[in-house]
């Protein structure tokens, strides 16, 4: 298993661990509680570690989101809220969530070992909402959240360099979508308005940027050893089949 191999075959297990978190129904209460729809909470929760930024530059970091829809998010949260409070609430969540979730999974130190490694050797230049966030206080030091933040920024690692992928690729995030396996669904999901592209003639070139990330993504699981690479990715595919059950 090469690094790219590693950070490739990563990527569904790390956004199955994430979403867990964010659909948890105590992570979706946070949002009540702080007085913020939804979408405002994920956007706010997403691109607060930026701190007290346009929503321009919030939407330009986050990528994938239309950048109406980031600014409708973003204003919303910051009428009652300021959107790097909502990224700290978000935060201290997540480490609830490891404590409770992931605390006693039977090779949790290994897990977090390692992953936190990968993060460490993570080159941050031009992935900032990464960086913002790897450069965030973790609250808690126990096992569990460590874990879940571990995992939380592999997870951003991957969604980042996809984002600088798919601009190489000459593809606008719209139509990395429309390309990519949710299409038109996966558009309206993040908030873009059609007409859409057709994905046809695109599709290769998705393929394309899909290697470039696994490419740049691999470049932070080189610091592991084969071995260590293949205990990884079975670490993280044994976490979320304990969360399932």
């Amino acid at each position: 298993m090469t690094p790219e191999q590693a950070a490739a075959t990563a990527r569904p297990g790390l956004a199955g661990l994430v979403g867990a978190f964010a659909e948890s129904p105590r992570t979706l209460r946070r949002a009540r509680l702080l007085g913020l729809s939804g979408w405002a909470y994920h956007v706010s929760a997403r691109a607060g570690a930026l701190g007290d930024v346009k929503p321009e530059t919030a939407a330009a970091a986050i990528g994938f989101i239309a950048p109406e829809a980031v600014t409708d998010g973003w204003e919303a949260a910051a009428k009652t809220t300021e959107p790097h409070e909502v990224a700290t609430w978000h935060l201290h969540e997540l480490c609830r969530w490891g404590v409770e979730e992931l605390g006693e999974f039977a090779r949790l130190g290994r897990l977090l070992t390692l992953s936190r490694r990968v993060v460490d050797a993570a080159d941050a230049a031009g992935l900032p909402l990464f960086a913002a966030w790897r450069a965030m206080p973790v609250p808690d030091t126990s096992p569990g959240a460590q874990t879940a933040v571990a995992l939380h920024l592999l997870h951003e690692h991957r969604l980042s360099v996809q984002g600088v992928a798919v601009r190489a690729s000459g593809l606008t995030p719209l139509q990395a979508i429309i390309a990519g396996p949710e299409g038109e669904t996966g558009a309206v999901a993040f908030g873009w308005q059609p007409p859409y592209p057709a994905a046809g003639p695109i599709v290769r070139r998705l393929m394309w940027a899909e290697s470039v990330a696994d490419a740049l993504a691999g470049q932070a699981y080189a610091e592991l050893d084969l071995a260590e690479r293949i205990e990884l990715i079975g670490l993280l595919e044994s976490s979320q089949q304990a969360l399932a059950r």
